[in-house]
């Protein structure tokens, strides 16, 4: 092969290393051939670097003679590394010697990475770069706070040396007055040691001639002289030592905000342990509940199997527990109205229903008949009619719905005929006429009317009525209850007992299995006769004799209406029943002596709504107030304050919902004493009426919508 052009004559490789005479001839013929790659020389150094020995001893000693570092090779590799290097001048590749080469790892082999030029650089500057001193002071952080060098300077103890010095210099050569034995004289201590006569200085008092003054005593500073040089000295000192404040006062400041930092981050997680503590306890009140449920169903089924069964069930407001959902319940999203119900155009006036998915009722203003509705559908499935005005309160318990209207009658329903015949239980004319005819025949057989019940019994379009509402056993209406003079406006049965109150300022207690009215308890005698257990307070100061009606306070929205319900509600619980009214009183009565037996005082407007359990009686009121009573003690114990009257309200022993004039449904947390409002897909008018089970909320507003919400 002919030479390469690039090889090197020399005996030497460029790499320093001396060959052998196959290796040279070896590299003298390297040269490409066509159609081959050309092969480096590095390629050949390789190849006979690692084939088998086939030299002498003396050979391959020779090879390798000049790879080990001799102490010259090493002397000559710290005296390039130490060369200054220009500055300003442009950087050249450096030149590959033995002592770089021996400086860095030697790689030889096929595919091997060369070691670059900017290895060696950083190899050769290594030293420079350790040598170079720190700065005095780095720059501060981008908070404000110095650097770890600057704080550390800062706070070491030797930074307070020079004012020690500087002290000591100040410091002058004076007699022994004994300072430290004058001051334990005077706070009244013993010196620990006498001090001794050489310690302690006799001052001896001259003695003047007869009216020269005395020379008054130099400063102790006066002999005292520092220089020029030591008072430079003195003033660096006292700009370092500020500075060092400065230093020491941004410390503490970080360390203040630190400890604020920390500070906030332990109240957040105390906030935290509290709100786990509150779950705690709500969790403890909910296993209460649903053990009380457990004990009721109990109770309810050993009474199945017996052989008595009363016909009527235990108020579902009362009801204490959770309740039976359907499993896809727990994926709706809480605080939610996931349904709405479209109830005609005018505002709710009342609204129950019998369970969760169960049967709906609802009542507008202006509307005699209520729709029925099944809430697992969404879907109005019949109406009640019969009642000739609106109706202002009903209650549903199971398949038994009971309504009082303002035609002053109450009606008993039964939700399971509601889709036999929904025009059954209305008047019509043919049905008027019939019974004029055979009222004719009763007339000309001796058995007529006197002129005041013929008058009684004419309608107000004009046509003749009986003197108790007809009862159409083939329609939904079961029993038709009449005995209040006027509206009404609140009503509560629970097994065979039903309370009525209406707007002629009575209570009415009825016998559901006979229909007949046991006791009619009057309000305008028990406020002409309070009770000697009356508690401190004061009455409404609105005209209870003759029509009740005051203004609401305005709503959220601005309206406002007449309210005429004196009788807002009632509650009853075997014997004892509660009333609220529009003297602004909670009465609690003797149902088997008809007598209020107390008297709560403490609203300042009509009560709408109320409700008690064994310990406490919650009311609203249109004072804008929500007042929980102790019915041990008779006094208020928490009184919740909203920003317009409420109108309807139901709680449990976690929480209090109500309707309070907004649109949006108020919560209130017992436990936390929280306040929520749902409004997510709510109503659009304010809220007249809610209702809720477990986690399934009911309510409805003035825009004749009902909302259902999960809880």
């Amino acid at each position: 092969m002919p030479a390469s052009s690039t090889g090197s004559s020399s005996g030497k490789s460029p790499m320093g290393i001396v060959p052998d005479d196959n290796l040279r001839t070896e590299l003298a013929s390297a040269s490409p051939q066509p159609g081959f790659a050309s092969t480096s020389r590095l390629d050949a150094v390789s190849r006979n670097l690692f084939a088998p020995f086939k030299h002498r001893k003396r050979d391959s000693h020779k090879i390798l003679a000049d790879l080990i570092m001799t102490p010259k090779m090493m002397a000559h590799a710290q005296t390039v590394s130490v060369r200054p290097r220009g500055i300003g001048t442009t950087s050249t590749r450096p030149t590959l010697d033995f002592a770089t080469i021996g400086r860095t790892p030697l790689r030889l082999g096929l595919g091997a990475r060369r070691t670059t030029s900017r290895e060696l650089e950083v190899v050769e500057t290594a030293s420079e770069i350790l040598a170079t001193a720190l700065p005095d002071a780095l720059p501060d952080d981008e908070m404000g706070r110095p650097s770890l060098l600057r704080g550390f300077e800062a706070t070491v103890p030797s930074a307070d040396s020079a004012r020690a010095r500087r002290r000591a210099t100040r410091n002058v050569d004076a007699p022994r007055l004994g300072l430290k034995r004058l001051s334990l004289g005077a706070r009244g201590l013993m010196a620990e040691e006498a001090e001794s006569e050489e310690d302690l200085v006799v001052v001896a008092r001259e003695r003047g001639h007869r009216g020269r003054k005395k020379r008054g005593r130099e400063s102790l500073s006066a002999n005292k002289v520092f220089g020029r040089e030591e008072l430079d000295r003195q003033t660096r000192e006292i700009g370092r030592d500020k500075e060092n404040l400065h230093v020491r006062r941004s410390l503490l400041h970080n360390d203040i905000a630190e400890i604020t930092a920390k500070i906030e981050a332990l109240d957040g997680i105390r906030t935290k342990l509290e709100e786990d503590l509150l779950k705690l306890q709500e969790d403890e009140l909910e296993l209460d509940d649903e053990l009380l449920m457990v004990q009721e169903r109990l109770e309810l089924e050993g009474s199945r199997s017996g052989s008595v069964h009363s016909s009527f069930m235990a108020s579902s407001r009362r009801r204490k527990g959770p309740a039976f959902l359907p499993s896809e319940h727990d994926e709706l999203p809480p605080g939610i109205a996931f349904m709405t119900l479209e109830c005609g155009s005018t505002p709710i006036t009342a609204l129950d229903f019998s369970e969760p998915y169960g049967t709906l009722i609802t009542s507008s203003l202006e509307d005699a008949h209520p729709r029925v509705w099944d809430l697992l559908s969404g879907e109005e499935i019949g109406r009640l009619r019969g009642h000739t005005g609106t109706v202002k309160t009903l209650q549903v318990e199971a398949h038994i719905c009971a309504t009082g209207a303002t035609d002053g009658t109450v009606r008993l329903w039964d939700l399971r005929r509601v889709d036999d015949d929904a025009e059954s239980s209305e008047w019509d004319l043919s049905d008027v006429l019939e019974e004029t005819e055979e009222e004719g025949d009763h007339t000309d057989s001796g058995n007529g009317d006197s002129p005041v019940e013929e008058q009684s019994r004419i309608r107000p379009n004009g046509t003749r009525l009986n003197r108790t509402p007809k009862e159409d056993t083939s329609g939904p209406c079961v029993r038709v209850l009449a005995g209040h003079s006027k509206a009404v406006t609140a009503l509560y049965f629970e097994n065979d007992t039903l309370v009525t109150g209406a707007s002629d300022k009575t209570l009415r207690q009825w016998d559901l299995a006979t229909g007949q009215c046991v006791m009619t308890m009057d309000i305008l005698w028990a406020i002409s006769h309070p009770s000697s257990t009356m508690s401190a307070g004061h009455l409404a100061g609105f005209p209870v004799a003759g029509t009740f009606a005051v203004p609401t306070p305005p709503y959220a929205d601005g309206s406002w209406d007449l309210y005429q319900d004196f009788l807002g509600a009632v509650q009853s619980w075997e014997y004892a029943l509660v009333s609220g009214s529009g003297d602004g009183a909670v009465r609690m009565w003797d149902m088997r002596t008809g007598q209020a037996h107390r008297t709560l005082l403490g609203h300042t407007g009509p009560v709408t709504c109320l409700q008690f359990d064994e310990i406490h009686v919650v009311s609203g009121s249109l004072d804008k107030s929500v007042r929980i009573w102790d019915l041990r003690t008779g006094g208020i114990t928490e009184t919740i304050k909203y920003d317009h009257g409420v109108t309807a309200l139901q709680f449990d022993s976690r929480k209090v919902i109500s309707a309070a004039g907004e649109n949006g449904v108020k919560i209130y947390n017992r436990t936390s004493m929280q306040y929520s409002t749902l409004s997510t897909n709510g109503h659009i008018r304010p809220v007249e009426k809610v209702r809720y089970m477990d986690r399934y909320l009911l309510s409805g507003g003035r825009d004749a919508a009902v909302k259902i919400w999960a809880l």
